[in-house]
């Protein structure tokens, strides 16, 4: 049994697996091909999922490398790595579009949703297909365009009505940046040199009380609700989201809760 202070510094980083990550993160971690001796590439490791789990689950064979741009996600991940005792990770600050490694000295590349936050996919996937190896397996999570659709449905009604014509060029602008059409990542995966093995369609959903719930939920507030503010003029900012909020108050009120649905893909490829 561990003693208290080892509890108390244990809680500190026990939070590894977050919530949003989790359904993505089991599918991805059943599709990989596991096996002893090789190097693995982790994008957009967050916090440290599903990095430290991949370190678990490969042992001290494998040496596996993270990359994400998040100072304070990065430094999260390495006090988890200290407390944890691991050995076999190392951690590199920076961008998919340009990673830090060999042309051919990785096995395994792994992203759970990193690929949807790049600025430049293309690039990103031709910066994975120089550092793998020929063979090498490439599974990765993506959440699909109709993410959320039930609050863009909702939020293009209005925007509707209102006659926004901009703002509502910039909320296709905002989806498509955000979580790019399923035919084109994977014409962009054959292009940089990947076989499509297999793709496994999943979903879940996120169930609220009301619209005030879901507005006001922390993950919503740090991962979504900024960009959905910056579709709309900042004048006009309050007063959309309130109405918005309105009706999807209504909405649950009828139907007895909120519900956004995210359907998402894991996409098995190999370096041909």
């Amino acid at each position: 049994m561990a003693n208290e202070s080892n509890s108390v510094e244990q809680a500190e980083v026990f939070d590894e697996l977050p919530l949003w990550s989790s359904p993505f993160g089991i599918k991805l971690l059943d599709k990989i091909n596991y096996r002893r001796d090789i190097s693995i590439l982790d994008i957009g490791f967050s916090t440290g999922f599903p990095i430290i789990e991949l370190s678990a689950r490969f042992g001290r064979t494998c040496t596996i490398y993270g990359i994400d741009p998040w100072t304070a996600g990065i430094k999260r991940t390495l006090k988890k790595i200290q407390f944890y005792g691991i050995k076999n990770i190392q951690i590199i600050k920076g961008s998919a579009e340009k990673i830090p490694l060999n042309e051919n000295s990785i096995n395994l590349i792994t992203s759970n949703n990193g690929l949807n936050n790049v600025n430049q996919l293309n690039k990103a996937l031709q910066e994975c297909s120089r550092v793998i190896k020929r063979g090498g397996q490439f599974v990765q999570a993506f959440n699909l365009d109709s993410t959320m659709k039930e609050f863009y449905e909702e939020l293009e009604k209005l925007l509707r009505e209102l006659n926004m014509s901009v703002e509502l060029k910039k909320m296709k602008e905002h989806i498509y940046k955000k979580r790019i059409p399923l035919d084109e990542i994977l014409n962009k995966l054959e292009e940089n040199g990947f076989s499509i093995k297999e793709i496994e369609h999943s979903m879940f959903e996120y169930k609220f009380i009301d619209g005030t719930s879901m507005l006001n939920h922390h993950f919503i507030k740090l991962a979504f609700l900024n960009e959905w503010e910056n579709i709309i003029n900042v004048e006009k900012q309050r007063q959309i989201f309130k109405e918005l909020e309105n009706r999807i108050n209504k909405i649950s009120g009828s139907k007895g809760f909120f519900k956004l649905t995210i359907p998402f893909v894991i996409i098995d490829s190999e370096k041909k």
